[in-house]
């Protein structure tokens, strides 16, 4: 059967769509490999967040399209994203066959399978067909019940559970609710039985995934005992007999109610870890970014989360030059940053898409400004983060051993409860458990120790 090179560029969501495009396309016997040049179907899975996303996919499949030259046969597609957003002049402006979007993943091994099979006999018949196509960016109802099925390696010790497609909040700067559509949610049982599933395979931490987590089921269920949709789910995985560690990525401040802020508190499994968009520290850019809060509000929320669970660690998202942000505007994000602290932060400079309400504002910030208030603000991230793991240093600390180090398969790493990597010297045995490490230094980011378990 034919190889298939697939490289998943963006969120974690991405990366979950693309373990299921993978099941499939195995359970048909193709093989994946890592190896580009002796791929026979090459598959990027893409994102539209930022242009350099999209840039880096196009300029990839740029360079890979030379590989046709003496494989006239292979398959070429895009996927997700901006496959979603582009659709078919992605066809048209370059060499790719296949264009799927991001509801049609668990379609993409059969029209894999056709392209290679119309491709074979093609050759065989000796006629060029190089631009037969499919392009499939349609919206399917019940898509969100599709990404389920997972490919684990062996002792393979965490997994992401998608619960929830797409997005209905529309910050004027965001391209998703476009590319993901619209909120629809997977039911509690479905998502339940997965997780089962999964620690009966010897996974012991689940990741929650959606756009916006944290809103899962608000238009499909309805709350109980004071507890929204989301919450209730938590309990329900929370009862997971052997699962060890539960986590959710990406909420919005939005929907941090009393009851979510509360099972930090009375929810063991639940890690003392919150990824907290805050994108701006100035109400006035807030509120064109419709993102629904003030920065007095965030504040009181951080304030909730850390008397609820004093260890919490927090990460953010921020944006450096949105369109008719000042000096004053900066000011008050790089305030806000520097109060809250943060134990990490991605930061951004704003990146126009296209269709999307700020791409149409007056006052775009110069890229030279956008340059100098992103690297202000990370100065202030690095240092705050530095010393949170600094402050970590001499603790004995449970993590949960994931496997070889990205940096040094030599060596393996694992997670605090508060999500800081910990890279130490271990074996086999460590793999997939949880036990204690002293913690030894810090190279700022990164925690190195010693396991309890010798």
């Amino acid at each position: 059967m034919p190889k298939v090179f697939l490289k998943t560029y963006g969120c974690q969501m991405n990366e979950r769509d693309s373990e299921q495009v993978a099941r499939d396309l195995v359970a048909r016997g193709y093989e994946l490999t890592p190896d580009e040049m002796s791929a026979d179907v090459i598959l990027l899975n893409t994102c539209s967040v930022r242009d350099m996303a999209e840039q880096k996919a196009l300029g990839k499949m740029g360079l890979m399209a030379r590989l046709r030259a003496n494989k006239p046969e292979m398959v070429f597609g895009f996927l997700g994203c901006m496959a979603q957003s582009r659709g078919a002049e992605l066809v048209r402006d370059t060499v790719a066959d296949l264009v799927v979007g991001t509801q049609k993943f668990h379609k993409v091994a059969d029209y894999v399978e056709q392209l290679v099979q119309r491709k074979a006999a093609m050759r065989e018949r000796l006629m060029d067909d190089a631009r037969f196509s499919i392009v499939d960016v349609e919206e399917e109802a019940g898509s969100q019940e599709t990404i389920r099925e997972h490919v684990l390696r062996e002792r393979q010790a965490t997994a992401f559970v998608s619960i929830m497609q797409g997005c209905n909040m529309h910050c004027t700067f965001c391209i998703v609710p476009s590319t993901r559509g619209a909120e629809r949610s997977r039911g509690i049982e479905e998502i339940v039985g997965e997780v089962r599933e999964l620690v009966a395979r010897g996974v012991r931490e689940v990741t929650l995934l959606g756009q916006i987590v944290n809103l899962y089921g608000r238009h499909e269920f309805p709350a109980k005992d004071g507890k929204s949709p989301f919450v209730q789910l938590l309990d329900a995985v929370h009862e997971v007999e052997g699962l060890a560690r539960l986590r959710f990525i990406s909420p919005h401040p939005i929907g941090f109610r009393d009851d979510l802020i509360a099972a930090f508190a009375r929810l063991p499994k639940l890690m003392p870890h919150v990824h907290f968009p805050l994108q701006s520290g100035s109400d006035r850019i807030l509120k064109a970014m419709h993102r629904g809060y003030t920065a007095a509000k965030y504040l009181t929320l951080v304030e909730k989360l850390r008397a609820a669970r004093p260890d919490i660690a927090l990460t953010t998202d921020l944006i450096a030059g949105f369109p008719g942000e000042t000096d004053a505007d900066h000011a008050a994000t790089r305030a806000l940053v520097e109060r809250v602290a943060f134990d990490n932060a991605f930061v951004f400079k704003y990146s126009p898409r296209r269709d999307t309400p700020a791409a149409e504002m007056a006052e775009q910030v110069p890229e030279p400004v956008k340059e100098a208030r992103n690297a202000d603000l990370l100065a202030v991230v690095d240092f705050h983060a530095k010393r949170k793991c600094e402050a970590l240093v001499g603790q004995r600390i449970a993590i949960l051993c994931e496997g070889p180090s990205k940096t040094n398969a030599a060596r393996l790493m694992g997670r605090t409860p508060g999500n800081k990597i910990v890279i130490f010297d271990g074996s086999e045995r460590h793999l997939g458990e949880l036990f204690d490490v002293q913690i030894e230094r810090s190279s700022g980011f990164t925690l190195y120790g010693t396991p309890a378990i010798l």
